[in-house]
């Protein structure tokens, strides 16, 4: 394997792409060993806890070798990727023949006769054996599948080649042939089999390199629930007890298991978290809104709002941000440590966002000191970057209050759980056309349902009765909008 402790070669580390994040999974490799590389450029992209991140190399140089494939979770400080900044391709660097692994030494050797002369293997990327001179695909007798198996295990691990032992004795080269036959699979299926109780040495691999896949691990399931026919036994033998094949934890064709990981891993976490440490007050109110509805339409009209996503969610945040502005104590956090309320005197504005990896709640910061079409512009600008998945860890950290929109859904309400470390979250159910008395007539007006979460620990029922409540008289009089703000 080419030695890595060359001094022209830079180990780059997974950073800490986000405050207080322990590890990410390596969704894609946009490089591959070989190629070369400029400071800046985009070598991969992670999924942390909170968001999917674009990394780029601090180095110019050439792929030496990329540590984990993807799909991998990796601890952050760990290296992924080795760049060699001396511009030299990989062919041309120091090289080492691999030591043969214990058991598989005499088949090493063997297609070691094989090779035309002048032409060594190569472990690069994740264990694959490639010439000297060009990657070349994985066939052909130049690598045995076991010293292959084993190159890419121990490479998947971190460690490289295993050093070779003395020459074993006869009774144990079984041993250690039984250590390097570790079935090839990658940590979530590992895992999958684990919950399932499947042993991954009885599973037959169907993937490439003979890696174990998911769909092989429910096969092996399956197969257990397969009955085995009692042998025939003699009347002169005694009996025979066939070992009860393990039972399958849940049916394998009708269910289906999906590992719980980075986004949704974060969330779900951070909602036990929340839900078992802040006691949750949630209160309610139904206003009639056909006046706000009526402003925004006329909003959309106003040139100052052009180009602009204009709906009735940019008035119910700042009928939102004119309520913490009137009862500011709403917009505090509990520090448990120092056992002290901290007041805020800023409001950064989380909108729950739902994208397929999962709920996120990046915020606007500063939200109390935009202008309406400021507030419509980072509200556009929020929405359409986390539904392309570029949201940043930076945005979703720090925020103080949020609004959840659960109308969007058809929803009425909802009692939503607070994002960990805000003191209050605002739901806003569906608006629907209801008869409502309105000038002491029954008539048809646009009605909705505000919720308001709060930590008690922090506001007591009377304080957010009052934010609410003036969340209400604005969205039902906007023109308190002028007088409040």
């Amino acid at each position: 394997m080419t030695t890595m402790t060359d001094a022209s070669v830079r180990e780059f580390k997974m950073p800490d792409v986000g405050e207080g994040l322990t590890e990410a999974e390596i969704l894609k490799w946009y490089v591959q060993v070989g190629d070369t590389v400029t400071d800046g450029q985009v070598v991969c992209e992670v999924e942390t806890a909170k968001a999917a991140v674009e990394l780029p190399i601090p180095y110019d140089g050439v792929v030496r070798d990329l540590r984990f494939p993807e799909g991998t979770t990796v601890d952050v400080g760990t290296s992924i990727i080795a760049i060699d900044v001396s511009g030299k391709a990989p062919a041309e660097a120091p090289v080492e023949a691999p030591e043969a692994p214990v058991a598989a030494a005499p088949v090493a050797d063997a297609a070691a006769e094989k090779k035309p002369e002048g032409r060594q293997p190569v472990l690069v990327g994740y264990g694959v054996a490639a010439s000297s001179t060009k990657r070349r695909p994985r066939k052909g007798p130049e690598v045995p599948v076991q010293q292959a198996s084993v190159s890419i295990q121990t490479e998947l691990n971190g460690h490289g080649p295993a050093p070779a032992d003395p020459a074993p004795t006869a009774s144990a080269v079984p041993t250690a042939a039984a250590a390097q036959s570790r079935p090839l699979a990658k940590p979530p299926v590992r895992k999958l089999a684990k919950d399932l109780g499947v042993d991954l040495a009885t599973v037959i691999p169907s993937g490439p390199d003979g890696i174990i896949t998911r769909e092989d691990v429910h096969a092996a399931v399956t197969a257990t629930e397969t009955p085995v026919p009692a042998p025939v036994v003699a009347q002169a033998q005694a009996p025979v007890t066939v070992p009860a094949a393990p039972a399958a934890s849940y049916d394998a064709a009708r269910e289906t298991r999906i590992p719980v990981k980075g986004v949704r891993k974060a969330t779900a976490q951070a909602m036990v978290g929340s839900a078992f440490t802040a006691p949750h007050v949630t209160e309610f109110v139904t206003v009639d809104v056909t006046r706000t509805l009526k402003l925004v339409e006329d909003l959309k009209q106003d040139k100052d709002f052009t180009g602009l996503r204009v709906n009735p969610l940019l008035l119910i945040a700042k009928a939102l941000l004119v309520a913490i502005k009137r009862n500011p104590d709403i917009n505090a956090s509990w520090d448990e440590t120092n056992q002290e309320i901290v007041l805020k005197h800023y409001v950064n504005l989380g909108i729950a966002a739902a994208t397929p990896r999962g709920l996120i709640v990046p915020n606007i910061k500063d939200a109390h000191t935009k202008t309406l079409p400021q507030l419509a512009q980072e509200l556009g600008d929020l929405v359409t970057t986390a539904k392309e998945g570029r949201t940043s860890p930076t945005a979703m950290q720090g925020g103080t209050v949020t609004i959840t929109n659960v109308g969007v859904f058809g929803v009425d309400t909802g009692t939503p759980i607070l994002p960990p470390g805000e003191s209050a979250i605002l739901a806003v159910g569906a608006i629907k056309l209801q008869p409502w008395v309105h000038k002491g007539k029954v008539k048809p007006r646009q009605v909705t349902t505000l919720a308001l979460s709060f930590d008690h620990r922090l506001i007591d029922g009377e304080l957010g009765s009052k934010a609410l409540a003036d969340m209400a008289a604005i969205l039902e009089q906007p023109k308190k909008l002028i007088t409040w703000a």
